[in-house]
């Protein structure tokens, strides 16, 4: 904690030196030409740089900067903007801009060109689009900037700068991102709401919020999160919201061809390859990626293929319409969980060789933005899924023997969704200042089908059932119905002050009918019971969500803000039903509910500082937990049950300095630091239904949680040293240390080192990087069911290369 203290201690220092030592830059008003009133509010920034200034309430501004030759632009939406080109020498320059109402734009700012940012951890503004943001914890990652494995979708490297986000490390090719945060279970990034460019692709985001699918990184332009009150606009989950945001055409270019491709440790082999190009009215942006590799471990490998197609057209001067349609398909051999002893002894062995994993997943979007007026803005996102997974192989306990002339169980899932969001912005003058209402409506309905019973025997991954008509485990639909009105409304109190009500009216139908085999053996195998089980359950509910959130900024872009939102967790169909030896569910779960709480202080301060300090608060209540059990033959098991209520509190911070902006003018070597630590404690309420856990940590919740890291670069190359740790955690309720089964016990303290770097010229770009630098042996899951049950081991040393070239 002392050294935390002490970091961002030195970090604050060049903020108030450097707010002493400027005594030059640019000041003056923007005012509107036709009633020449200042227009308050308003941005003026250099271009191809982050350095900007915010009118106050007279549309006065200022903005220090070194001495040198500047193109000055002024923006406000609605207006025509206006460019300046100035030269900046031992003085203040005064300039006065006289913006000229139009009658329409769509993209005021692309006419300004982008601007650079120095850091690659940024924030989303008050408000992007249809959609509000003021005062609530998010993060937005532009992938450009990452030196990372980027092929391997490498999680650890990707949210690096994300503070508080545990992360499970499942397989060697990045086929399923498991993040999770506050507590909240990783397992497929189920309590966050994932999205891509703003749509669900999660197999079922109530009934079943589980993601098989990850968008490849190296096809991403940026990703953005939105911590827990992110349940007013995207949905109710306690973590927030995942939106990943794809590339779009080059300005100006009718053909790019950008290919990437890498190699690998452990035979992986990735390649990327996209056609992109603009018109006047008329983009596109298309990619395939295939991947493959063997894993680092014993019966590991794996084979897949991504599939993405964007077409967008501008329809008058209002109108934008885009065309969107996802293919991913992946095969995996899955070497099942070890044992404490077993990963202690070797970690990259493995006890089952028959284990297989299949995905398919199809994701068609249709997106219209239309802009009503200069104040007024319509989205509407209509979207589908047709996909299935399917896991085969045995889902015994490792203890257990796994012989070929078995028959192997196969669990078998289809989804087809389909969903539609309809929002709305709308800004309006009260009190002297500009106000932003939005709201929307959202249709969701999705079918499911779910079904379990024996498979071939023998290693291949044939995905039959033996006895279609009458399978052995269980066969089930489950259909779902959602429907939501949510509202949000920035009310700004003055230039820097602002207060963010919002509501969510939320209608959930969650239903099942089908039925399951239910047998019991005694220790020898013998069948003690059997019996077929018919069921049909149907659970409707409707309940209203709320949130505050508050902002002040200064006028040198620093931000204090809080936010409260309520969240809700509705039980799914994976929680009603599953046939596993290792874990047992209550039939009489309840759903979750509770709130986020955040208080922090954020901002950027010329080019040498970012940084994010937040403390935040989540109640959980009826929470979902595991807890270890007997059954009657004296064997242990998971069972699954709402433990009761837990209360989550820490610190999340972020910080990261530019040292070569700092102490030199125009440094050709860049040299920089980032502090990514959030130290949490969760704990389980004395008044809850299982005693025996009143007072216990709170699963997957380490202590510490650190990413920190160095980068330099220099000309057109770049390169980032980047050290994790976390502190140990465990994994059920009752804090068991180990179980004989390897599903239940503490995820010891581990730390990670990584190197990447890389080196642009002109149309080429070589990437190269080792992960695990010092082979650490670690883990960071235990399994209950697929890939294990049992702790699955995180690769050790592993190198990568990558020539990407873009004509």
């Amino acid at each position: 904690m002392k050294t935390l203290i002490l970091h961002i201690a030195l970090l604050c220092i060049p903020v108030f030196l450097s707010s002493l030592g400027h005594a030059q830059g640019i000041k003056g008003k923007v005012l509107d030409a036709e009633n020449q009133k200042g227009i308050e509010l308003a941005e003026v920034f250099v271009l191809n740089s982050n350095k900007k200034a915010i009118t106050n309430e007279a549309g006065s501004f200022e903005l220090a900067l070194p001495s040198g030759e500047y193109r000055i632009a002024a923006f406000y939406l609605g207006r025509q903007s206006e460019i300046r080109e100035i030269v900046v020498n031992g003085d203040w320059l005064d300039l006065e801009f006289k913006l000229v109402p139009i009658s329409e734009t769509l993209q005021e700012v692309k006419a300004l060109g982008k601007k650079e940012e120095i850091f690659n951890v940024s924030r989303l503004n008050a408000v992007e689009g249809t959609l509000i943001y003021e005062a609530k914890k998010n993060e937005v990652i532009s992938i450009d900037q990452i030196n990372g494995n980027l092929a391997t979708n490498n999680a650890r490297q990707v949210f690096a700068k994300v503070p508080g986000l545990n992360i499970w490390e499942s397989d060697g090719g990045g086929l399923q991102l498991g993040i999770g945060g506050r507590g909240l279970n990783p397992n497929r990034t189920s309590n966050f709401n994932t999205r891509q460019n703003g749509y669900d692709i999660s197999a079922d985001p109530l009934g079943y919020p589980e993601s098989y699918y990850t968008p490849p990184v190296e096809a991403l332009s940026r990703i953005e999160v939105v911590r827990g009150a992110a349940s007013l606009q995207y949905g109710t989950q306690f973590g927030g919201m995942i939106n990943f945001l794809f590339k779009k055409a080059p300005e100006g270019d009718p053909f790019q061809f950008h290919t990437r491709n890498t190699v690998g440790s452990y035979g992986l082999f990735s390649s990327y390859n996209s056609l992109a190009g603009n018109t006047e009215k008329m983009d596109y942006f298309v990619y395939y990626q295939r991947k493959q590799g063997n894993g680092f471990r014993e019966n590991e490998s794996f084979e897949a293929n991504t599939l993405f197609a964007d077409v967008n057209f501008d329809i008058g001067d209002k109108l934008y319409l885009c065309f969107e349609f996802t293919h991913m398909d992946y095969l995996a051999q899955q070497a099942g969980g070890l044992t404490d002893p077993l990963f202690e002894q070797d970690p990259t062995q493995s006890v089952r060789e028959r284990n297989w994993f299949a995905i398919q997943w199809n994701i068609p979007a249709v997106v219209l933005d239309y802009r009503i007026s200069n104040r007024t803005k319509l989205n509407w996102k209509t979207f589908g899924l047709i996909g299935s997974r399917r896991a085969l192989g045995n889902l015994d306990r490792v203890t257990q023997a796994d012989s070929p002339e078995q028959e192997r169980n196969l669990l078998w899932d289809d989804y087809e969704n389909f969903g539609s969001e309809l929002r709305i912005l709308h800004r309006y003058d009260l009190f002297g200042q500009i106000q932003a209402l939005a709201g929307g409506i959202r249709y969701f309905k999705g079918n499911t089908q779910q079904r379990q019973g024996l498979g071939p025997a023998g290693y291949e991954p044939d995905f039959r059932f033996l006895n279609p008509n009458n399978l052995e485990d269980l066969s089930y639909r489950y259909p779902s119905e959602n429907v939501a009105l949510f509202a949000e409304n920035i009310f700004n109190i003055n230039s820097r002050l602002s207060i963010t009500p919002g509501l969510r009216w939320e209608y959930i139908s969650t239903n099942s009918d089908g039925k399951y085999r239910e047998t019991v053996e005694d220790l020898a195998g013998n069948v003690m019971f059997d019996t077929t089980v018919f069921e049909s359950r149907n659970l409707d509910r409707s309940f209203m969500l709320a949130g505050l959130g508050i902002s002040y900024k200064t006028i040198r872009e620093l931000e204090l803000y809080g936010n409260i939102s309520m969240n809700y967790r509705g039980i799914n169909f994976n929680d009603f039903r599953v046939n596993n030896g290792s874990l047992s569910v209550d039939p009489n779960l309840e759903d979750e509910k509770g709130y986020n709480i955040d208080f922090g202080f954020r901002g950027k301060h010329a080019d040498f500082l970012n940084f994010d300090w937040s403390i935040f608060y989540l109640a959980y209540n009826n929470r979902l937990g595991a807890i270890s059990d007997y059954d009657q033959f004296n064997r242990v098991f998971h069972y699954r049950t709402n433990v009761g209520s837990a209360s989550i509190a820490g610190i999340e911070s972020y910080t990261e300095m530019n040292w070569s902006q700092w102490l030199l003018s125009n440094p050709i070597h860049q040299f920089s630091t980032f502090l990514n630590a959030a130290f949490i404690r969760g704990r389980y309420g004395e008044n809850n239904q299982e005693n025996a856990i009143a007072g216990n940590k709170v699963e997957l919740v380490p202590d510490l949680n650190i990413k920190t890291g160095i980068n330099y670069d220099w000309k057109n190359f770049s390169s980032t040293l980047q050290f994790t740790y976390l502190s140990e955690q465990y994994t059920d309720a009752t804090n068991a240390l180990r179980t004989a089964s390897g599903v239940d016990g503490i995820i010891p303290a581990f730390h990670v080192l990584d190197l990447s770097a890389k080196y642009k010229y002109k149309f080429a770009q070589l990437e190269a990087g080792v992960n695990n630098l010092t082979n650490n042996y670690y883990f960071t899951r235990r399994a209950v069911g697929y890939p294990g049950p049992g702790i699955i081991p995180s690769p050790g040393r592993n190198f990568y290369i990558t020539l990407d070239l873009k004509f």
